[in-house]
């Protein structure tokens, strides 16, 4: 976002609250959601052993590595425990003193009884038999508009051409992950990720194919933006609601799904 505002970007890919967080705080110029890439969460709650019938009520009294204050995965976790009648002040212990990156080797060393895994920390831990995914956070949150790529009001305004490209190239993307398989996406990706092997990279690809991670279309939809403001006023993250319309724009992304 910052690379963005400051014109050092023309496009950003991040969370949508970002754009949120600065429209509310005056900014002029502010950025706009125009294709939206993911629409679930991608992390993952991960325990000791194996647990086929587990509830959510199963943290009650439990100690759970989670994230930082504010960030995005940790408000969709306490969002998924309120929703199940859980408070995540009284009724979960949840320690966010760790590193983000390091939360998953925390656990494989023995601290807390779950913890919140991005990929490739929930698959690694699974192989080295340290842990099990037990629940998906993306699946049990909803369709929230957790990435989107956007740009500043000017920019769009003088560059619409430039918008619709990028948007159809990203579109040309979806169209592939949607008519192939986890395997033909993870071999073709595989290249990017060099320090892992095919097999782990397919597992995850895999597990963000089954619960429908990726949107078939790029619109970013009213209904997932006001989702995602449930989520930051559930978390005291917002100090008012913002405007669907002043924040998305959905004609590129239309245009590009025809």
């Amino acid at each position: 976002m910052t690379a963005v505002l400051s014109g050092s970007a023309d496009i950003g890919f991040m969370g949508s609250e970002a754009s949120i967080y600065t429209y509310n705080e005056g900014a002029n110029d502010y950025v706009i959601n125009f294709a939206q890439l993911t629409q679930r969460a991608g992390n993952f709650l991960v325990a000791r052993e194996e647990m086929p019938d587990f509830k959510w009520e199963d943290l009650k009294d439990k100690n759970v590595l989670g994230g930082r204050k504010g960030g995005m995965p940790e408000m969709v976790f306490e969002y998924i425990l309120k929703q199940n009648k859980i408070d995540p002040a009284k009724d979960v212990s949840i320690d966010q003193s760790i590193d983000f990156g390091s939360t998953a080797a925390a656990f494989a060393e023995g601290q807390g009884d779950f913890t919140v895994e991005f990929e490739p920390g929930a698959t690694t831990l699974e192989k080295e038999g340290k842990g099990y995914v037990v629940a998906s956070l993306g699946t049990d949150s909803g369709y929230v508009p957790y990435t989107a790529f956007s740009a500043k009001q000017s920019y769009i305004e003088k560059n619409p051409e430039i918008i619709q490209g990028f948007t159809n190239a990203l579109q040309k993307g979806m169209d592939y992950v949607q008519t192939h398989t986890p395997e033909e996406i993870a071999s073709i990706i595989a290249p990017q990720f060099k320090e892992t092997d095919l097999d782990t990279i397919t597992t995850i690809v895999t597990r963000y194919y089954d619960q429908d991670t990726w949107k078939a279309d790029l619109i970013f939809e009213k209904e997932s933006f006001e989702l995602l403001q449930d989520i930051l006023e559930e978390a005291d993250e917002l100090t008012k609601r913002a405007s669907y319309e002043d924040l998305v724009t959905t004609e590129f992304a239309e245009q590009a799904a025809k």
